[in-house]
Protein backbone atom coordinates (compact mmCIF):
# COMPACT_ATOMS: atom_id res chain seq x y z
CA UNK A 1 0.00 0.00 0.00
CA UNK A 2 3.05 2.40 0.89
CA UNK A 3 4.22 1.90 -2.37
CA UNK A 4 1.38 2.17 -4.20
CA UNK A 5 1.10 5.44 -2.50
CA UNK A 6 4.35 6.92 -3.47
CA UNK A 7 4.16 5.74 -7.05
CA UNK A 8 0.94 7.77 -7.28
CA UNK A 9 2.72 10.78 -5.80
CA UNK A 10 5.39 10.21 -8.09
CA UNK A 11 2.98 10.23 -11.16
CA UNK A 12 1.55 13.20 -10.08
CA UNK A 13 4.26 15.21 -9.58
CA UNK A 14 5.54 14.39 -12.79
CA UNK A 15 2.11 15.49 -14.39
CA UNK A 16 2.20 18.30 -13.01
CA UNK A 17 5.58 19.15 -14.02
CA UNK A 18 5.07 18.42 -17.65
CA UNK A 19 1.74 20.12 -17.49
CA UNK A 20 3.09 23.26 -16.43
CA UNK A 21 6.24 22.90 -18.95
CA UNK A 22 6.67 25.31 -21.86
CA UNK A 23 9.37 24.57 -24.32
CA UNK A 24 9.57 27.95 -25.40
CA UNK A 25 10.31 29.60 -22.47
CA UNK A 26 11.85 27.96 -19.74
CA UNK A 27 11.03 27.97 -16.25
CA UNK A 28 13.82 29.09 -14.43
CA UNK A 29 16.10 31.35 -15.84
CA UNK A 30 19.41 32.18 -13.63
CA UNK A 31 20.85 34.66 -15.88
CA UNK A 32 18.44 35.56 -18.21
CA UNK A 33 20.29 37.82 -20.38
CA UNK A 34 22.29 34.89 -21.47
CA UNK A 35 18.90 33.97 -23.53
CA UNK A 36 17.41 37.20 -23.82
CA UNK A 37 19.20 39.79 -25.25
CA UNK A 38 18.33 43.57 -25.08
CA UNK A 39 17.71 44.92 -28.20
CA UNK A 40 19.02 48.51 -29.29
CA UNK A 41 18.07 50.62 -31.33
CA UNK A 42 20.20 51.94 -34.26
CA UNK A 43 21.39 55.99 -33.30
CA UNK A 44 19.51 55.30 -30.34
CA UNK A 45 20.81 57.22 -26.71
CA UNK A 46 21.42 54.37 -23.91
CA UNK A 47 23.30 55.05 -20.33
CA UNK A 48 24.85 51.42 -21.18
CA UNK A 49 26.95 52.66 -23.78
CA UNK A 50 29.75 55.72 -24.09
CA UNK A 51 28.98 58.98 -24.71
CA UNK A 52 25.43 57.54 -24.49
CA UNK A 53 24.93 56.66 -28.43
CA UNK A 54 24.74 52.82 -29.86
CA UNK A 55 25.99 53.80 -33.02
CA UNK A 56 29.60 53.81 -31.53
CA UNK A 57 33.02 54.83 -33.54
CA UNK A 58 35.58 51.63 -34.01
CA UNK A 59 38.10 51.75 -31.74
CA UNK A 60 40.91 53.85 -32.74
CA UNK A 61 43.59 52.50 -35.14
CA UNK A 62 41.58 49.48 -35.93
CA UNK A 63 40.97 49.11 -39.59
CA UNK A 64 38.22 47.11 -41.79
CA UNK A 65 38.96 43.25 -42.61
CA UNK A 66 40.30 43.41 -46.58
CA UNK A 67 41.06 46.92 -46.33
CA UNK A 68 45.08 48.54 -45.86
CA UNK A 69 45.50 52.09 -44.93
CA UNK A 70 46.49 54.74 -47.41
CA UNK A 71 49.45 56.54 -46.16
CA UNK A 72 49.04 59.97 -48.28
CA UNK A 73 46.84 62.41 -47.36
CA UNK A 74 44.35 64.19 -49.18
CA UNK A 75 45.68 67.27 -49.61
CA UNK A 76 48.59 69.14 -52.69
CA UNK A 77 51.39 68.01 -50.75
CA UNK A 78 49.89 64.36 -50.18
CA UNK A 79 49.28 64.51 -53.90
CA UNK A 80 52.53 65.57 -55.32
CA UNK A 81 54.40 62.74 -52.95
CA UNK A 82 52.32 60.18 -54.19
CA UNK A 83 53.40 61.52 -57.72
CA UNK A 84 56.88 61.71 -57.23
CA UNK A 85 57.09 58.55 -54.89
CA UNK A 86 54.69 56.13 -55.46
CA UNK A 87 54.90 53.13 -57.59
CA UNK A 88 52.55 50.79 -58.91
CA UNK A 89 53.23 47.33 -57.10
CA UNK A 90 51.46 44.80 -59.80
CA UNK A 91 53.31 43.41 -62.59
CA UNK A 92 51.99 44.70 -66.34
CA UNK A 93 50.84 41.52 -67.66
CA UNK A 94 48.29 41.13 -70.00
CA UNK A 95 45.86 39.77 -67.65
CA UNK A 96 45.98 42.92 -65.48
CA UNK A 97 45.88 45.29 -68.97
CA UNK A 98 42.56 43.67 -69.64
CA UNK A 99 41.16 43.63 -66.17
CA UNK A 100 42.19 47.36 -66.36
CA UNK A 101 40.36 47.93 -69.09
CA UNK A 102 37.13 46.69 -67.92
CA UNK A 103 36.98 48.82 -65.01
CA UNK A 104 38.08 51.84 -66.88
CA UNK A 105 35.45 51.75 -69.27
CA UNK A 106 32.83 51.05 -65.82
CA UNK A 107 34.64 54.00 -64.13
CA UNK A 108 36.24 56.79 -66.53
CA UNK A 109 35.38 55.94 -70.00
CA UNK A 110 32.50 58.21 -69.48
CA UNK A 111 34.40 61.57 -68.52
CA UNK A 112 38.06 60.39 -69.81
CA UNK A 113 36.88 58.92 -73.16
CA UNK A 114 37.30 55.19 -74.50
CA UNK A 115 41.17 56.47 -75.57
CA UNK A 116 42.19 58.90 -72.93
CA UNK A 117 41.91 62.06 -74.71
CA UNK A 118 39.16 63.75 -71.81
CA UNK A 119 36.73 63.28 -74.74
CA UNK A 120 34.21 61.22 -72.76
CA UNK A 121 30.12 61.24 -73.10
CA UNK A 122 29.87 63.36 -70.41
CA UNK A 123 32.22 65.88 -71.94
CA UNK A 124 31.27 65.74 -75.45
CA UNK A 125 27.64 66.84 -73.65
CA UNK A 126 29.34 69.59 -71.89
CA UNK A 127 27.91 67.82 -68.92
CA UNK A 128 31.77 68.25 -67.58
CA UNK A 129 34.58 70.19 -69.03
CA UNK A 130 37.93 70.61 -68.77
CA UNK A 131 38.83 66.72 -68.61
CA UNK A 132 42.54 67.15 -69.86
CA UNK A 133 44.13 64.07 -72.48
CA UNK A 134 46.42 61.88 -70.28
CA UNK A 135 49.19 63.16 -72.27
CA UNK A 136 48.94 66.52 -70.89
CA UNK A 137 52.56 67.91 -70.66
CA UNK A 138 51.32 70.58 -68.25
CA UNK A 139 49.93 67.35 -65.86
CA UNK A 140 52.39 64.93 -66.26
CA UNK A 141 50.64 62.16 -65.10
CA UNK A 142 52.28 59.23 -63.44
CA UNK A 143 51.34 56.11 -61.55
CA UNK A 144 51.22 57.69 -58.04
CA UNK A 145 48.85 60.51 -59.24
CA UNK A 146 46.92 58.47 -61.03
CA UNK A 147 46.12 56.22 -57.88
CA UNK A 148 46.23 59.32 -55.72
CA UNK A 149 43.44 60.78 -57.76
CA UNK A 150 41.64 57.81 -57.73
CA UNK A 151 41.21 57.36 -54.35
CA UNK A 152 40.66 60.75 -53.40
CA UNK A 153 39.12 62.37 -56.38
CA UNK A 154 40.14 65.63 -57.35
CA UNK A 155 37.99 68.97 -58.66
CA UNK A 156 34.85 67.67 -60.35
CA UNK A 157 35.58 63.68 -60.37
CA UNK A 158 34.83 61.82 -57.02
CA UNK A 159 36.66 59.00 -55.19
CA UNK A 160 36.64 55.62 -56.39
CA UNK A 161 37.75 53.70 -53.18
CA UNK A 162 34.46 52.54 -52.36
CA UNK A 163 33.70 51.07 -55.67
CA UNK A 164 37.22 49.53 -56.14
CA UNK A 165 39.84 47.23 -54.34
CA UNK A 166 43.27 48.51 -54.00
CA UNK A 167 44.53 45.77 -56.26
CA UNK A 168 41.95 46.85 -59.49
CA UNK A 169 42.77 50.39 -58.58
CA UNK A 170 46.61 49.57 -59.17
CA UNK A 171 45.18 47.63 -62.94
CA UNK A 172 43.20 50.69 -63.96
CA UNK A 173 46.51 52.64 -63.50
CA UNK A 174 47.76 50.42 -65.65
CA UNK A 175 45.71 50.45 -68.33
CA UNK A 176 45.96 54.72 -68.26
CA UNK A 177 49.49 54.49 -68.51
CA UNK A 178 49.19 52.49 -72.05
CA UNK A 179 46.37 54.66 -72.79
CA UNK A 180 49.61 57.86 -72.17
CA UNK A 181 51.91 56.05 -74.01
CA UNK A 182 49.49 55.26 -76.71
CA UNK A 183 48.95 59.27 -77.24
CA UNK A 184 52.48 59.71 -76.78
CA UNK A 185 53.65 57.79 -79.34
CA UNK A 186 55.18 55.02 -77.42
CA UNK A 187 54.94 51.16 -76.79
CA UNK A 188 52.55 50.27 -73.73
CA UNK A 189 54.73 48.78 -70.98
CA UNK A 190 54.07 44.78 -70.87
CA UNK A 191 56.76 43.19 -68.44
CA UNK A 192 58.03 39.54 -69.05
CA UNK A 193 55.93 37.14 -67.71
CA UNK A 194 57.78 35.21 -64.51
CA UNK A 195 56.59 34.15 -61.31
CA UNK A 196 53.12 34.75 -60.89
CA UNK A 197 52.90 35.49 -57.00
CA UNK A 198 55.09 38.41 -57.98
CA UNK A 199 52.35 40.20 -59.92
CA UNK A 200 50.15 40.34 -57.67
CA UNK A 201 49.98 41.96 -53.92
CA UNK A 202 49.40 41.04 -51.05
CA UNK A 203 46.04 39.36 -50.51
CA UNK A 204 44.93 40.91 -47.95
CA UNK A 205 43.89 43.54 -49.70
CA UNK A 206 42.06 42.00 -52.67
CA UNK A 207 38.78 41.18 -52.44
CA UNK A 208 37.82 37.03 -51.37
CA UNK A 209 36.81 36.28 -55.47
CA UNK A 210 39.79 38.08 -56.56
CA UNK A 211 42.07 35.83 -54.48
CA UNK A 212 40.52 32.73 -55.35
CA UNK A 213 40.71 33.79 -58.84
CA UNK A 214 44.67 34.44 -58.52
CA UNK A 215 44.51 30.66 -56.87
CA UNK A 216 43.05 28.92 -59.50
CA UNK A 217 45.25 30.96 -62.26
CA UNK A 218 48.25 30.06 -60.43
CA UNK A 219 47.11 26.42 -60.33
CA UNK A 220 46.06 26.09 -64.14
CA UNK A 221 49.75 27.37 -64.47
CA UNK A 222 51.75 24.97 -63.06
Amino acid sequence: MKNTIKILIAVAVMISIVSCQNDKKPNYQYMPNMYESVGYEAYGEYDVFQGEQEAMQPVAGSIPRGWMPYDFENSNTGYQLAKDTLKNPIKYTAENEANGKALYDIYCAICHGAKGKGKGYLVEREKILGVPSYDDAGRAITEGSIYHVMYYGINSMGSYASQTSEHERWQIVQYVQKLKAELEGKTPRIDPESDMASSLIPAVNKRPEEVDQDKEDHNNAQ
